[in-house]
This record gives structure tokens, sequence and C-alpha cells, in this order.
């Protein structure tokens, strides 16, 4: 069978291993092709092909419900479910999504983009079942990485009490690989465990190992290191913590034997309660190089497969956001010892692995856990450290109470960075950053800043380093700035809550934050072609506005129109409107920005046109939406 044929899941029943291997050669091969041409999450599906096609051979999927975690490992299952055909489209406007949607299909179960929300959810259907009287398995599946979130432990310590819900959690472990030479061991001690009364790997550690059939008084000479190796693999370190909350413990099992796998899951689904299975798979499996640097490969732009890297673009690019951001701190904290850089998991995202690489000392991984991150960042500034929190916009908001409670409320002076602000692409509504101003500037003590190219991102990081008085966020967009001249040194912090002027016109007031300056200054070039002339600031902050600057200008020309990557609503847009009205300044304003709407995956440049914020859009829609006031003036 060729996984072509395959538009159901239940279509793995009763096929043999023989056949199930192919199929997963089949979905390896697909995989690479498409991530090779198109980009996107490349180690973590090929970690799961075995794990997803034993499951789903081990499930009737017309009623069983599987919820994957993040999402970005469930390639295979959407090959397995109709979407073969479409899934080269994938990543792609209108096309196949990179995370899972429930609109896409009826075989995804939940949503998601953001980690460690898979436990929740299935606990939560699972106890809809049992409220309905109904009967099926569910069945979440979460990474080791997703699991270090505070949010999956919450539900693990939820789900252990209740010992009557039948839930399944299966831990995709890709932190490490059973090689050969012990891979009976854990399926002994699996059975062992599973066959009660027996006292797993008590105290007497030592004799149990020594008892195992076929390897006994054989091990001595090695016996320190096989305990180590029966620890690791026997007691991982979740299933002792699992074991204590009420789940039945099976693992770990090779995530990559088939056999294994449904035989395992097989007996998992005879449990009453919750069942954690631990799977040990191998990040990039099938793929040597990505196996090779499991980092580097998670998720990849357009590469050639042959050798693994990346196609060169045709023109050179200037510097990511991103790599100014990592340049710049690791300069500023190779000067002072007080700067620590934070980061959730994101070194390689953020640029903070550069700062590691440099200053370990002045650098901490929390692991995906954006809460804890944050108060720690709270804890470090009470001591005069300064904190520089390093997080996508979109994984800030998982830490807004901390955000609020721990460092606005009592007014500690936080660094937050924003990486991937505004419209990011392919990755589509969970990981847009379109929220971040809003969220933030409605809050006491919080100063925003976003700037509008390379240049001024290394000044605004140097204000935010020495910004002492109250927490401050910076805002920068993914991608490449726009090629301006950088410094290594000598860098000028800006003043708090003052803007620039980039350009004077007598007929219109540009406002433009972050991102959108230059194309505020494109649509004035658009605007003066048709005789219409505009002046163009760059607001620099949000908050607090320069209202010395912007006040007297709106009252003078009489027609405002602001430009921001973002939501409208409550964002800068919004910012302005109340501060005129606030000061009795009554003129028309014209809000661009992101309207009340997700944003699906697609290129940016798609994005931006679908919502008419490029430059001919805005100039297009200024000058119908000012008319008949600006006609006089273009004639």
């Amino acid at each position: 069978m060729h996984i072509s044929e395959i538009t159901h899941p239940n279509q793995l029943h009763g096929l043999s291993i023989r056949q199930l291997e192919q199929i997963a050669r089949q979905i390896r091969e697909k995989h690479l092709q498409t991530v090779a041409t198109s980009g996107g999450h490349l180690g973590p599906g090929l970690g799961v092909v075995e794990l997803t096609i034993a499951l789903y051979q081990t499930l009737d999927l017309d009623c069983d419900k599987v919820i994957w975690d993040v999402g970005h490992q469930a390639y295979p299952h959407k090959m397995l479910t109709g979407r073969y055909d479409n899934f080269h489209t994938l990543r792609q406007k209108d096309g196949v999504a990179g995370y899972l949607k429930r609109c896409e299909s009826k075989f995804d179960h939940f949503g998601a983009g953001h980690a460690s929300t898979s436990i929740s959810a299935a606990l939560g259907m699972a106890l809809a079942r049992d409220l309905k009287g109904e009967n099926f398995k569910t069945v979440a599946v979460i990474g080791d990485g997703a699991l270090t979130g505070g949010m999956a432990l919450e539900a693990i310590n939820h789900a252990g009490h209740m010992p009557n819900t039948r839930l399944l959690v299966v831990l995709n472990d890709n932190e490490m690989s059973i090689s050969a030479n012990v891979g009976a061991i854990p399926r002994y001690l699996n059975k062992v465990r599973l066959s009660p009364p027996v006292q797993f790997l008590s105290e007497n550690l030592e004799e149990q190992v020594k008892n195992i059939p076929f390897v006994g008084e054989s091990l001595s000479p090695e016996l320190e290191r096989v305990k180590e190796s029966m620890k690791r693999l026997a007691v991982p370190k979740v299933g002792a913590v699992i074991e204590e909350l009420g789940f039945t413990y099976m693992g770990p099992v090779d995530g990559h034997n088939l056999e294994d796998l449904i035989s395992t899951f097989k007996a998992a689904h005879k449990q009453n309660g919750p069942v954690f299975v631990h799977v040990v798979t191998t990040k990039g499996k099938g793929y040597a190089i990505a196996e090779k640097d499991q980092v580097g490969y998670h998720a990849q732009n357009p590469f050639n497969l042959a050798t693994g890297k990346a196609i060169p673009s045709t023109k050179p690019k200037p510097p990511a956001y991103a790599k100014v951001f990592a340049h710049t701190l690791v300069k500023l904290a190779e000067n002072n010892p007080k700067i620590v850089g934070i980061t959730a998991a994101m070194s390689t995202g953020t640029g903070l692995d550069k700062l590691q690489a440099k200053l370990p000392q002045q650098y901490i991984d929390v692991g995906i856990a954006e809460q804890h991150a944050i108060t720690l960042a709270a804890g470090l500034a009470c001591e005069g450290m300064r904190p520089v929190a390093a997080i996508y916009s979109t994984f800030l908001q998982r830490g807004y109470d901390q955000i609020v409670h721990d460092v606005c409320i009592q007014n500690l002076p936080v660094f937050f960075c924003l990486d991937r602000a505004g419209i990011v692409g392919a990755d589509g509504p969970t990981h847009q950053g379109m929220y971040d101003i809003a969220y933030l500037r409605c809050l006491p003590n919080m100063v925003l800043m976003a700037p509008k190219d390379e240049a001024e991102l290394q000044q605004m990081i140097v204000t935010g380093v020495n910004y002492t008085d109250s927490p401050i966020a910076l805002r920068y967009p993914r991608g490449n700035g726009y090629g301006v001249p950088l410094m290594e040194e000598g860098w000028e912090e800006l003043p708090i809550g003052k803007a620039e002027i980039l350009r004077q016109g007598d007929d219109l007031l540009i406002l433009g934050y972050g991102s959108m300056v230059y194309p505020a200054m494109q649509t004035a070039e658009i605007l003066s072609e048709h005789g219409i002339e505009a002046t163009v600031i760059n607001a620099r902050f949000a908050k607090p506005l320069d209202t010395e600057l912007i006040l007297p200008l709106a009252k003078q020309i009489g027609r405002v129109v602001t430009l921001e990557e973002g939501c409208l609503m409550g964002g800068f847009g919004s910012a302005i409107a109340e501060s005129l009205l606030d000061n009795n300044i009554v003129v028309p304003v014209m809000r661009i920005g992101v309207p009340d709407q997700l944003v699906d995956h697609a290129t940016p440049e798609q994005s931006m046109a679908a919502l008419g914020l490029t430059p001919p859009q805005i100039a297009e829609r200024v000058r119908t939406t000012f008319s008949p006031q600006l006609a006089a003036i273009s004639k």
C-alpha cells in the first residue's frame, strides 16, 4: 500500500509490520522533500513517524481523539489523515498549515502552536466524555521539551487525581535514544513493572540488576555503568514523578520499533485511569544530517537535501534584527557584568546563544516556562541586576500575570525584548506578534518602544539596558533590516518618550511606529506624486507618547494617519486617538494596522497585501478617505 491511498487513519488497521515500515519510509521521503523545498519544521516530525503509525494502528480514529502538543511534530499525522496529496503546500497561503487547526481537518481535535497545552485539553475532553456517558479513547502526545512547561505539570497533577478517568499521555522523549546493546533491558523491565506485585528497582538495585535473566553476573565488571543506565532508562526522572502522581507508567520504549510501540500502546489502552507511556525517539530520524544537529535542524528554510545546506539567497541580505540584537547585547554585557540574558528555550531563535557562547555566566535558559522567566527576571532586578528577557511577542502572552503582578506593580526595571513582533508569516495565527502593543500599553509603569531600523534597534537596546526607572519593553520584527550602517560601540541612549520628524508637509500628519516607519515614508512619497505633502513622524515610543511634538502638529495639520504592525484595538493608533481626545483636539484620525481578525499562514508580503498594509494601498486609502478634503490639494 502506498500512503497516497490512505485517506483515513483507520486504513492502518490490519497492516503488517512490513507494510507499516514501508509507509514510514514514504512519510519520511515526503516530509524531507517538502521541507527542503518550502521550509518548515524538520526534526520533530521525522522523529515521530513510527510513534504516529503505531498509535493510530491501535486506535479507532472515527471516535478516538489524539491531541498533539505544539503541533510542529504532527506532519506525519497530517499525511495519515488525508493531507498527503496536498502536503507540498505546507505553510503556504491557502495550503496545509504548519500547525494543527480544527478548521482544517476533523482529525485535528485541538489547535496548537504554543507548547504544554495537550494534556490539559485531552483531560478536558476525557472528562466531557465521561460526563456525557460516551466511550472513546483520549490521547495527548507531548515532547520532553514541552513537559518543562508548568501547565503540562499542572495537568498531570490534576489527571493523577482522577483515577477513574481514562487518559493516555505519550511522552515523545528525543533527549536520548536507546542503543542496541541495552535495548532488551528496558523492554524486560517494562514487563516486570507491569507484573505486580514486583517491587520495581527497590533500594537493593544491585541485586536486582544481577538477577535479570540472561544478564546476571556477566554484568559485574561494568555494574556501575549498568546501574546508571538502569536509572536512566528504567526510572526516568519524569517517570518517578509520574508514578507518584497517580499514573500507570510504561516505558521507556524504543520510538522507532513498531512492534514494541504497538504492543505497548495496546497494553496502555487496557489500563483503567491515567496512563503515561514514555517513548524514546531520535529527533530528525532517517536524515543523518538532522540527527547529528538536532538543534540546527529543528526547523529549516529551503535547503539542499543532499548537503543539508540552506539554498543561498540570490542577493545579499542585510543582517536580521535578531542578529543585531544579539551582537549588540553581547558587546554591552562584556562591559557590564550585571546584564543577564534570559530565554525560555529559544536561545537560537532570539540570538541569545551568542551570549551563552561568549558569557555563559550571564545567560539563563529556563526551558518552556515564560511565567518563571519573567518572575525570575523580577527577582534579578530586585538585587540590582539588569535582566534582559528575550521572548517572542506571541510567547510573552503566556506570562502576562507575571508582567502585571511581579514586574509592573512592583515597578521593577526588567527589560523585555520582544522578537517576532508583528506579522511572522508561515507559522500562522498562533505565532503572529499582534497583541503586545495593546496588552503592554495598558499596564502602569510600562514603557514601550520600537525601532524604525536595525541601527535604531542598537540605540534602543542601550536605552533599555540603562533605563532603571521602570519596566521597559522593546518590540522588533522577524526578518532582516534595511542595511543601514551599524556601529560596533559608542551607541547613544534615546530620550524616553521622544519622537523624531523624518519629513515635513502641510497636508497630512503620518505617525509610524516601529516596522511601519519606512512604509510611512514610502506612502508619503506616493502621496507627494499626487500633490499631497505629508509630515512623517517616527514615534519611537508608544508609551509615553511625545505629546509635545505630536499634539501641536495634529492640531495644525488637521488630518492624522497612524501606522502600526499590530492589532488596531488598543494599539498605537488607539493611543494617539486617546491622547488627541484627552486634549480636546478633534481632528480626523485614520488608524491603519491589523483589523480585528486572525492572520493566517502566508508569506509576510502576502499577509501585508491582504491586510491593505502596503504603501500603495495605504496611499490610496488615505486619498479616498480624506477626499474631498485632499481633493482640492491634489488638484
